[in-house]
């Protein structure tokens, strides 16, 4: 029988869909590795009965959070998990409104903030260290695998990825893209690639560490949204990933991040028989952000000038609408690659 969520979010997603929908969705930060080198902040969203003690999470002056149960006990049944992975300079509320669409529905979702590579945690030699990126990935699989208490049981056959912009990058290397220093910097003297090309020494993207495999193979789906560095991945490696891969990107380009030389790239690489290309015209590369409060571009302009295009999307349509058909497409590619079991 369906079950609307109470999440207004994500009512009209379970209506759309005839889907399962959790009564309302929990939430926690956690840590994993604390006191190590690389010690991970995680949040969590997970379904859940609890419909007590509803706050907003990941809610600040420029982008509005989302509704959630703070660390209410998580449902008993086993569900399938979805790790995320967000860009250049983001952070784990990047994605939390499609993590909160995606719990609705009936799935744990992690989502890490990267060291090096976040809002809160811009330490160049962290950064460097593009190839720990798939490997966070990893380690949030292994802590939620472990302890149930977190978000629940995971079932271990039902695990996918998703990621946004360097997220998408991460993602492809964890499905088992290879990437090819030399490739790279060949494919830079041609500039074909501006903006990956300029964060290469940011990202230490001629190390050839990063050429050794980061593939897990408990992944068993995933998502890129808008991805960037894709060009440095070899086909070779790109067309020997033989499980469902949904590309999705921007039509619109906010002048470096071409989707034809990017997520165009990795679909024309990856098998045409396993993999799904989307197009969203009216979408720019900051649409698949959470949303914008009013006034939040001049805002953030005033204080770090050219970084209110985060709050610009590239049409008529408002990011809201945008979201509604992104969350549309990923859950309908989930829900046949990892479905919820009931």
């Amino acid at each position: 029988m369906l079950r609307l969520s109470l999440l207004t979010g994500a009512v009209w997603l379970c209506a759309a869909t005839l889907a399962y929908c959790a009564d309302t969705v929990g939430f926690k930060d956690v840590d994993l590795g604390e006191g190590g080198d690389r010690a991970l902040h995680v949040a969590v969203w997970y379904p859940t009965g609890y419909k007590v003690n509803q706050a907003i999470v990941g809610e600040n002056r420029v982008f509005y959070g989302v509704s959630a149960i703070k660390d209410a006990a998580p449902e008993p049944e086993v569900h399938p998990l979805i790790v995320l992975s967000h860009g250049y300079g983001g952070s784990w509320r990047n994605l939390s409104w499609l993590a909160s669409d995606l719990a609705a529905l009936g799935y744990i979702v992690a989502a890490p903030d990267h060291p090096g590579t976040t809002t809160f945690d811009e330490d160049p030699q962290q950064a460097a260290r593009h190839w720990e990126r798939p490997h966070d990935l990893s380690r949030v699989i292994d802590g939620l695998i472990a302890d149930a208490e977190i978000g629940g049981q995971v079932d271990s056959t039902r695990i996918g990825a998703i990621g946004h912009s360097l997220g998408g990058w991460t993602v492809a290397a964890l499905a088992g893209g290879r990437f090819d220093t030399q490739r790279f910097k060949s494919d830079c003297e041609k500039n074909s690639s501006p903006r990956a090309c300029a964060l290469s020494n940011e990202l230490g993207l001629g190390n050839q560490t990063l050429e050794n495999s980061m593939a897990d193979p408990r992944v068993g789906a995933f998502v890129s949204l808008d991805l960037g560095a894709a060009r440095g991945f070899s086909p070779e490696s790109l067309a020997g990933v033989n499980k469902p891969f949904l590309i999705a990107s921007a039509g619109v380009d906010i002048g470096d991040m071409p989707a034809m030389l990017e997520s165009g790239y990795l679909a024309e690489n990856l098998p045409k028989s396993t993999s799904t290309y989307v197009q969203i015209p009216d979408a720019m590369h900051f649409t698949f952000m959470q949303l914008c409060k009013p006034g939040a571009a001049k805002l953030i302009e005033a204080e770090t000038p050219g970084d209110g295009i985060v709050c610009k999307d590239g049409g008529t349509r408002g990011r809201a609408e945008i979201h509604r058909e992104i969350s549309y497409l990923v859950s309908g590619f989930l829900a046949q690659a990892l479905p919820v079991k009931r």
